[in-house]
């Protein structure tokens, strides 16, 4: 079966322009779930071919169903039917935890982890006095192997025995030593992924992204992790539970 014949063609009584046609077709099969998660969506010069058109009209389909949120593309691999992730600020959970509860396979790739000494912005977040021990980690977040986030986590030396106690889940190491923070402060904002951390998550330069800078507590109220995290936006979603109560 085609790709025409899987999601339809155009009519020839609509007078949109075909980009947006071509838009519809594509966001129409996937509510309808004849599009996937996950599945493959052709080549431009494919669609182009397909569908009797430009590949600019393609290139800026495709393009505006990418901004929303509906695609996305993976560097060297094509394009796919995006999979988005909910994020609940209601609850303290991590990454892992949040893909495992949605069927999803976590995983990372290390960019870089260390012990140090504090510096004068984490001695500030963390309540730490000049030299004290800090671990450092910075990795790329993935979901069934598609990068998801980039993270930068400080972590007061107090909290952790070693670098090497944290394997796949910092969250997972916290608890295992006593120290899986309680309750947290979190601060998102939108940002534009720049050239090195779009090259790390796949996406081009200027790719609309979600920042979280999140300050976390333990029970005794001492500060245990400052960590910033880089979200794509075409695969997050921050969701909040209000209350008037």
């Amino acid at each position: 079966m085609t790709f025409s014949e899987q999601v339809g063609r155009f009519r020839t009584n609509n007078p949109s322009p075909l980009y947006l046609q071509l838009q519809q077709l594509i966001r129409d099969a996937i509510d309808g779930h004849v599009l996937a998660q996950g599945d493959a969506i052709p080549p431009e010069r494919e669609l182009a071919a397909e569908y009797d058109v430009s590949r600019i009209t393609v290139r800026k389909a495709i393009g505006g169903l990418v901004e929303e949120g509906l695609l996305t593309r993976r560097r060297g691999a094509g394009t796919f039917v995006a999979g988005r992730v909910e994020k609940s600020f209601s609850k303290l959970t991590s990454f892992t935890e949040d893909m495992a509860a949605r069927g999803r396979r976590a995983s990372s790739s290390w960019i870089s982890r260390g012990a140090g000494q504090v510096n004068p912005e984490e001695a500030l977040m963390l309540g730490l006095s000049p030299a004290a021990p800090v671990l450092r980690f910075a990795r790329i977040r993935f979901a069934d192997e598609e990068p998801m986030a980039l993270e930068f986590s400080t972590v007061a030396g107090y909290c952790l025995p070693s670098v090497g106690a944290v394997k796949d889940s910092l969250y997972i190491a916290l608890e295992e030593a006593g120290t899986r923070p309680v309750r947290a402060i979190q601060r998102l904002r939108a940002v534009p992924f720049g050239g090195e951390h779009a090259r790390m998550l796949g996406v081009d330069p200027g790719h609309a992204g979600l920042l979280i800078e999140r300050r976390a507590f333990l029970r005794d109220g001492r500060p245990a992790e400052v960590t910033r995290s880089y979200y794509r936006g075409d695969a997050y979603d921050f969701v909040a539970e209000l209350s008037d109560v």
